[in-house]
């Protein structure tokens, strides 16, 4: 596309196959975003997909496929007919949500992950551990949420092995445990510990909360109006498949919990027992209702222990008491069980397959289905499916078996050529563009070179699918290994690439597709040399001169940066440590240092400029004498903030490209951002919101690599190539 491609039409065009989204998404997509960064009435910067696929995690609200969702895990229907979801794994999305039987979802409490941080054990998962008014509140990833007859909300911190309240006025409190404090003490509030607690389940009273507390393999009761915490079945530190009463049972890291209509049994998932328990309240008397009770996994269907399941997750029981489902996470199945009889059968999925398909019983596909619940009629049940992958929300007609999806944007890769979202991609990575307006795009995964017409048509210019390697020769017979950037020249003639773990630059011819290399051996090294005799350590970004002579290369591992004098293949280092060696400095040539160099770019041949990703910096490299400075950002020192120089600061900036009036465009990865850096080091935010990832309404899609044609800027992002048209 080209930077006058004002007119929608063509747009639509080439992502009318996009059947994911919504129209409404795809009007908020094409004509703006609301702001970026720029703000007072700032024009905004507009997406839009030209190939491939921009589903997966991600925290967009809104309504169907436009609902992003990052890891989900937890889910319980509360008595407004709404769903409750959270998400449980690092890097999770820390929030809670709610989700209409329409499909809209909304941010009741905490927020998206904050950059920088992963919800692991210890300071992260204390740091976000924030009681107070909803949008306040801090979680760490969650997997347990049930909702109370008075509409409060419960969660279980899995990571930071607490118990939270949430008000229906958005109050969160902490109702037992010690942020970051694992154990498996009863006790009274703070004076409780648990490890790792995973399912929860509520009376209908209100009046006790019930808690799997997978590592300690124990299930535990809270008195809700007084915190008081007991243990009701198992033994903390024993893990086993034992049927017997109170702590004389035992379970294998329980995970999945529900209780029936009339608050006397709770049902129990155990992930390593690979079975259902059953416990009557009132006397804790454990049995075993489904499943291996020597913990054997399977996807047996059959009466009891005949029966066998592979970790299975949540469970959800209809109001009659009759039949309880089973997210049967490792088959990536839900298998119903007839409580009164103990017969097990499968209701969706095929057992060993799993996929992202809609359809009738065996014909759907789940991806690791976690959280299960069901409405109040008896006739929806619904699963949070694909942490990884789907990252979406399914419905199941019981009586049918018919699966659709509610909301959600799943990850779609592939290595299929086509057009617009016909064609499927493998983790894109560098990305530039001709003067004709054909886009290349290196396919990491796929180990592959693709090329992307105007038109949105993709085609395989070299490399074969699913083949890494190191070898010249024409189109398919070439081969690759991950490549990341790509460099071409000014008459589009000649397209380099760095050939990442094959240690090389490549030249490809594009009319022809012969591939040959320029530079490097095959072997990790800082050598300078001609041609095999130089050696990279990891070759990452690419820049080449106005006149064609001269390549650029960040070497990621390398921690340096070298020139290629094209003609010749001789090999130099510009900057940057022959060692490898990893900092900060400022200096010239050797005596600077970069940590993980990434995107390079070039002006009209007097400076380059480096996206010093894991120094969260951009660097400036003059090249005649080699000085290297800090234009934007300061080392050592993620943020998000706008400012001039030192003031401003990046989240392991990646991309970079360059306006004709010198201005660079940085793709700030962490931050999920496009900034803008003047030549003064004036940094300003131009698109897409700070620590929140998706393809909606000013929501980017982790982008990593980006290539500038008048002030449309192509992004290479997940699982293909989008636009973004700057302000």
């Amino acid at each position: 596309m080209k930077a006058t491609d004002s007119n929608p039409i063509p747009i639509l065009s080439r992502i009318k196959n996009l059947e994911n989204l919504g129209a409404a998404l795809l009007l908020s997509l094409l004509f703006g975003c609301g702001g970026g960064g720029g703000g007072g009435g700032a024009p905004a910067a507009s997406f839009a997909l030209l190939a491939g696929n921009m589903g997966g995690s991600g925290h967009a609200d809104g309504a169907g496929a436009a609902v992003q969702l990052n890891r989900p895990r937890g889910l319980t229907m509360g008595g407004d007919n709404n769903l409750y979801l959270t998400a449980g794994t690092f890097r999770s999305d820390y929030a809670v949500r709610r989700i209409t039987p329409a499909g809209v979802a909304s941010t009741i409490a905490g927020a998206p992950r904050s950059p920088g941080t992963g919800g692991g054990v210890g300071g992260a998962a204390t740091a976000n551990s924030v009681d107070g008014p909803a949008a306040a509140a801090g979680f760490p990833p969650q997997f347990g949420v049930v909702r109370d007859s008075a509409g409060n909300l419960y969660t279980a911190g899995i990571r930071n092995h607490t118990i939270r309240k949430i008000t229906p006025a958005g109050v969160v409190s902490t109702l037992a445990g010690t942020a970051g404090t694992a154990g498996s003490a009863d006790g009274t509030g703070a004076a409780a510990l648990f490890n790792r607690p995973h399912g929860l389940a509520v009376d209908s009273s209100g009046t006790n909360l019930y808690v799997a507390d997978k590592n300690n393999h124990t299930i535990r009761r809270i008195v809700i109006a007084s915190g008081v915490v007991t243990t009701l079945a198992g033994t903390a530190g024993t893990a086993g498949n034992a049927d017997g009463t109170g702590t004389a049972a035992t379970f294998s890291q329980p995970g999945g919990l529900v209780i029936n209509s009339g608050g006397t049994i709770l049902y129990v998932s155990t992930r390593n027992g690979n079975n259902i328990r059953r416990i009557v309240i009132a006397t804790g008397v454990v049995t075993t209702l489904a499943g291996s009770t020597a913990g054997t996994a399977g996807s047996t269907d059959g009466t009891g222990t005949a029966a066998t399941f592979r970790q299975p997750k949540g469970l959800a029981v209809d109001s009659s008491g009759t039949n309880l489902y089973v997210a049967d996470r490792g088959n990536h199945t839900i298998r119903q069980i007839v409580i009164g009889s103990g017969v097990v059968t499968t209701l969706a999925g095929t057992a060993g397959t799993l996929g992202n398909v809609d359809g009738t019983g065996a014909a759907a596909r789940f991806s690791n289905p976690g959280g299960l619940a069901i409405d109040s009629s008896g006739a929806n049940l619904y699963v949070t499916d694909g942490p990884f992958d789907n990252q979406s929300i399914r419905q199941i007609v019981i009586a049918t078996s018919v699966v659709t999806t509610l909301n959600g944007s799943p990850r779609v890769r592939g290595s299929a050529d086509g057009t617009g979202s016909a064609a499927t991609f493998n983790h894109t990575k560098g990305v530039v563009h001709d003067s004709a307006g054909n886009v290349y795009v290196a396919d990491g995964r796929n180990h592959t070179i693709r090329r992307i017409t105007p038109a949105g048509v993709v085609t395989t210019l070299a490399g074969t699918v699913g083949t890494a390697g190191n070898v010249d020769g024409t189109g398919a017979a070439a081969r690759f290994n991950r490549p990341k950037g790509l460099a071409i020249d000014s008459s589009g003639t000649n397209l380099y690439v760095a050939g990442g773990n094959n240690q090389t630059i490549r030249r490809i011819v594009i009319a022809t597709g012969v591939v040959s290399t320029l530079a490097g051996s095959g072997a990790a090294g800082n050598a300078d040399g001609t041609g095999a005799a130089a050696t990279f350590n990891q070759p990452k970004g690419l820049a080449i001169d106005s006149s064609g002579t001269n390549l650029y290369v960040a070497a990621r591992s390398g921690n340096n940066i070298r020139r290629i004098v094209i003609a010749t293949g001789v090999v130099t280092t510009l900057a940057g440590s022959t060692a490898g060696t990893a900092g900060s400095a400022d200096g010239t040539g050797t005596a600077a240092t970069f940590n993980a160099p990434g995107g390079l770019a070039i002006d009209s041949g007097t400076n380059l400029y480096v996206a010093d990703t894991r120094n969260h910096t951009i660097r400036r490299i003059v090249i005649a004498t080699g000085v290297v400075t800090t234009l934007a950002g300061t080392a050592g020192a993620p943020g998000s903030a706008d400012g001039t120089g030192t003031a401003a600061t990046f989240d392991g900036p990646e991309g970079l490209a360059i306006d004709s009036a010198g201005n660079l465009v940085v793709v700030d990865r962490r931050n999920n951002t496009i900034r803008k850096v003047t030549p003064a080091g004036v940094v300003t935010t131009v698109a897409g919101t700070v620590s929140v990832r998706g393809f909606a309404a000013n929501i980017l899609p982790a982008p990593r690599f980006a290539s500038l044609s008048g002030n449309t800027l192509y992004l290479s992002a997940r699982h293909g190539v989008m636009t973004v048209n700057l302000p």
